[in-house]
């Protein structure tokens, strides 16, 4: 094992020691799922913002998650760092004979298509091909992921245009749920206009998550600037009118785009 690896391991074990750290001996496997899925949003963010070192500590963050849960199993004799590491060895070289074997791939899809049959070969059969997917997974990453797999199968649309149409007759029944004033009938087609906007993401070459969540940094970005703009004008936003709000925000949307301009 690498040394500083083994430094870290040494350093989670004493955490856990007898005399170690009175939280970390605590933590059990349910308890650091939160942390755990936290860190990895947190890679997430630092590398939108290609920031290397952020994204470095960040994976440290992570890297330590992992370390966690493997001398929680290690103390209940079930596997350490060394069995996960040699797992994961195995299982890359197994899954890449193009790179480590005889067979021939030349595209990303044709590596994916042998994936696929290779995990067969292992024994991982599934009843549906759209087993495996987590239902932890946020929502729309699970959603792209699982009409994924069905298009693989060949149940998709033939063209952009198609879905486009799919989308309007959606918003369409929307529109027709809320004249109803059915709450339930509301939030089902509100569901399958989300679920349409996914399937117009993976059209479109966009993955929905990484978009939305894109989406939310720039709203929270241009809210921060107007909180700004209002305390430098000794102002609480609830004194502001929504018109004088909306000028500050067309504001910070004009420096972004001169921002954008200037890269």
């Amino acid at each position: 094992m690498n040394m500083k690896i083994k430094n870290l391991v040494e350093i989670m074990k004493k955490l856990r020691s007898k005399n170690g750290c009175p939280w970390d001996k605590k933590q059990t496997r349910e308890s650091l799922k939160p942390y755990l899925i936290e860190e990895a949003y947190e890679v997430l963010e630092a590398i939108e913002e290609n920031n290397p070192e952020k994204i470095k500590e960040e994976l440290g963050d992570l890297l330590f998650q992992i370390i966690f849960h493997c001398q929680i199993a290690k103390e209940r004799n079930e596997f350490d760092i060394n069995d996960v590491i040699e797992s994961i060895s195995q299982k890359m070289i197994s899954r890449h004979p193009h790179v480590f074997g005889e067979s021939e791939c030349h595209t990303p899809e044709d590596v994916i298509k042998q994936w696929e049959v290779l995990k067969k070969r292992e024994g991982k059969l599934r009843s549906s091909i759209l087993e495996g997917v987590p239902k932890a997974m946020p929502s729309l990453l699970r959603a792209h992921r699982l009409q994924k797999r069905a298009a693989q199968a060949g149940f998709d649309w033939e063209k952009l245009d198609d879905v486009l149409l799919k989308l309007d007759e959606e918003i369409e029944e929307f529109k027709d749920a809320i004249k109803k004033g059915n709450k339930e009938m509301i939030e089902e087609e509100f569901g399958d206009i989300m679920f349409m906007f996914v399937n117009l993401s993976r059209f479109i070459g966009i993955n929905p998550e990484d978009a939305h969540r894109k989406t939310i940094s720039k709203f929270i970005h241009r809210f921060r600037y107007i909180e700004t703009k209002a305390a430098e004008q000794n102002k609480e936003l609830s004194e502001m009118t929504l018109k004088e709000m909306d000028k500050l925000w067309d504001e910070a949307k004009s420096k972004e785009i001169k921002y954008m301009k200037a890269r």
